[in-house]
C-alpha cells in the first residue's frame, strides 16, 4: 500500500534510528569500558559478540515479515532500546557493571537487528520503486550521520562530563542516561511521522513464502563458495582495526598509544571524521553511478585498506603533533566512506533475484559474522604484538579480501545509472 506519505518527514529519522543505537552498542561501548578499567582483550572479545544478533537476524527476520506491521515492529524496537539504554546508565555505578551492561546491550543489540529489518521492510512498502531509488542516498547519509553522532558529540559529551565531574563512572552513567532519552524522542517523532503503510498480518497468513526455499536458494547463487569467502574475509582487517583503534587513541605513550583525552576523539571523529565520511561515501556513489561497480571495484578496496599504513606510522613514531592524528583519522575516514560503497554494492549484487530482501539480510549477516569473530581476539593480538606491529599485522589481514575480489564475476556496469 503506497501513498503519497512525505517521504521527506519520516525517511532520515527512521533511518538515524537505525544506526544509532548500532553505533553506541558496537562502538562507543569500547571507549566507555576502556575509560572505566576493562582490559583490552575483553573489550575485544565481548564487545564483538554484539555482533552476533546482526550475525543470526536471518534466521528470525521471517517472523517479522510474517507477524504484525514493520511499522509496529520497528517502534516497539526502537522503544526497548530506549528503556536498554537508560538501564545501562543506572547500573553502572553497581559492583557487577560489566557482566550487567553487556547483559542490555546484548538485549539492545538483538532489538536493534530486529529494528533494522523491520525499518529495512517498511522503507521497500512504503515507497514505491522510483521513490526508493531517489532516497536510497539519503539513508546512506541519515545512517552515517547517525554513527558520527555516536563516535562524534556523544563521546565529546563523555569527555566533557568526565572533566567536569572528574570521575568516569558518573560521567558515563550520565551520558548512557543522555543517550537513552535521544533513542526515547526519536521513538516518539517515528510514532507520528511514519504513515501507516501496510496491514496487519496474522501468522500463518504468509505461508506460502517457505523460509526454508528462501533460505536455502541463497546457497545456490553461482560462486556461492568464493562470495562467502570474500564477505567474511573482506573486512578482516577492518574488523580489527575498530576494536582497537579507540583504545590506542587514548592509552598513554608509555603504553603505545597516543594519549589524546576523551574528548580529543570525540571532536577529531566528530568533526574532520564526519566531513571526511561523508564526503568519501556521496564521491563512492556518484562513482559507481557513472561508470559502474567494475571499474571501481579494486580503486575502492585500495582506498579503504591502504589509511591502515598511517597508524602503523602512528604507532611506531608517536608525533608530537596532533596534526598526524587528524590527517590519519581524516584519509581512514575518507577511505572507508569511499570504499565502502563498493562493498555494499556487491551485495546488492549478489542479494539479486525473487527473494532480494532476505537475501540480503543473510548477505548482511555473513558481513557482520566477518567482523564479529576477528574482533573478539583482535584485543588478544594487540597485547600480544603491541600496537605497532598490531597495525601491521591489521593492514597484511586485507590481502586475503583484495585476492578474492579478483575473481569475483559480477556484471561490470552493475550499479551505473540509466540514461
Amino acid at each position: 500500500m503506497k501513498t503519497d506519505n512525505r517521504p521527506w518527514y519520516w525517511i532520515p529519522v527512521l533511518n538515524f534510528a537505525s544506526g544509532f543505537p548500532y553505533v553506541i552498542i558496537i562502538s562507543v561501548s569500547v571507549l566507555m569500558y576502556k575509560n572505566l578499567g576493562i582490559s583490552n582483550e575483553d573489550i575485544g572479545l565481548y564487545t564483538s559478540l554484539l555482533y552476533l544478533p546482526w550475525v543470526i537476524k536471518p534466521l528470525w527476520s521471517p517472523f517479522i515479515d510474517l507477524y504484525g506491521t514493520k511499522r509496529k515492529w520497528f517502534l516497539s524496537m526502537q522503544l526497548l532500546i530506549s528503556i536498554a539504554f537508560l538501564i545501562v546508565g543506572l547500573i553502572i555505578p553497581a559492583n557487577q557493571f560489566f557482566i550487567l551492561s553487556l547483559a542490555v546491550f546484548w538485549v539492545a543489540a538483538f532489538a536493534s537487528a530486529s529494528n533494522d529489518v523491520a525499518s529495512d521492510g517498511f522503507y521497500m512498502l512504503a515507497l514505491e520503486k522510483e521513490q526508493q531509488s531517489f532516497f536510497l542516498g539519503i539513508r546512506s547519509t541519515f545512517y552515517r550521520a547517525s554513527m558520527l553522532t555516536g563516535n562524534g558529540l556523544i563521546i565529546l559529551l563523555a569527555g566533557y562530563l568526565e572533566h567536569r565531574f572528574g570521575n568516569n563512572v558518573q560521567a558515563w552513567s550520565y551520558t548512557m542516561i543522555f543517550v537513552g532519552i535521544v533513542m526515547s524522542i526519536l521513538t516518539v517523532y517515528n510514532y507520528f511521522a511514519t504513515p501507516k503503510a501496510e496491514l496487519s498480518i496474522k501468522f500463518g497468513e504468509n505461508e506460502e513464502k517457505s523460509f526454508g526455499k528462501v533460505f536455502g536458494s541463497f546457497f545456490k547463487k553461482k560462486q556461492i563458495g568464493l562470495i562467502l569467502a570474500f564477505i567474511l574475509l573482506f573486512r578482516l582487517g577492518e574488523s580489527q582495526l575498530l576494536k582497537m583503534l579507540t583504545p590506542f587513541l587514548v592509552d598513554p605513550i608509555s603504553d603505545g598509544g597516543m594519549g589524546l583525552q576523551t574528548e580529543d576523539v570525540g571532536i577529531i571523529y566528530g568533526t574532520f571524521g564526519l566531513i571526511a565520511l561523508t564526503i568519501g561515501g556521496i564521491l563512492g556513489g556518484i562513482a559507481i553511478s557513472r561508470h559502474g561497480l567494475g571499474k571501481w571495484m579494486l580503486p575502492m578496496i585500495l582506498a579503504m585498506h591502504l589509511p591502515i599504513i598511517g597508524f602503523v606510522l602512528l604507532s611506531h613514531f608517536h608525533p608530537s603533533s596532533v596534526i598526524y592524528i587528524y590527517l590519519t583519522v581524516i584519509a581512514e575516514q575518507f577511505g572507508y566512506g569511499f570504499g565502502f560503497a563498493a562493498f555494499m554494492m556487491y551485495l546488492i549484487y549478489v542479494a539479486e533475484g525473487e527473494s532480494k530482501t532476505s537475501h540480503y539480510s543473510i548477505a548482511t549477516g555473513f558481513m557482520a559474522l566477518g567482523m564479529m569473530l576477528p574482533g573478539m581476539v583482535s584485543g588478544y593480538i594487540q597485547d600480544y604484538l603491541g600496537y605497532g606491529n598490531f597495525f601491521i599485522w591489521v593492514f597484511i589481514a586485507t590481502i586475503p579480501g583484495l585476492i578474492l575480489s579478483r575473481f569475483l564475476i559480477f556484471p561490470k556496469e552493475f550499479g551505473k545509472k540509466q540514461e
